[in-house]
């Protein structure tokens, strides 16, 4: 994740892109918009293989995984604009992302913040499933 709170920090600190839908728009076009904007890129992929729903820091995800070609190392995230340091009257622009990567599912398991861990079980069910 981007920003300041963010910076310097490494295991259970890295996200899932994400994003909040509107009552009158789709998930999975808000997934869309929300990756380009995270990464600087489209989904890599035709299709989206939906790991479901599960509620994290208060707020609900709905996560889908895709098999593409993605480098990310060239991945440029929007930017956001936010008082820092608090109470200064400065405001500042920040990456909402600051790097992405590939990690191999148990580092990412460390990785990840806690409340998305669970992603990583779907996706290594999805993946058993599709491979036997």
């Amino acid at each position: 994740m981007g920003g300041p709170f963010w910076a310097r920090k490494d295991d259970g600190a890295w996200s899932i892109p994400k994003g909040e839908h509107g009552p009158d728009e789709e998930p999975l076009a808000v997934a869309h918009r929300e990756f380009e904007e995270e990464l600087g890129c489209p989904v890599p992929a035709a299709e989206l293989l939906p790991l479901g729903e599960l509620r994290a820091s208060g707020k609900l995800l709905r996560v889908w995984a895709a098999e593409g070609d993605l480098d990310a190392s060239a991945a440029r995230s929007n930017t956001f604009t936010l008082e820092w340091p608090p109470r200064s009257g400065r405001m500042q622009e920040f990456p909402e992302i600051d790097r992405a990567a590939w990690f191999p599912l148990a580092e990412a398991r460390t990785k990840l913040v806690k409340g998305q861990v669970p992603f990583l079980d779907r996706l290594a069910a999805l993946l058993a499933g599709v491979r036997s």
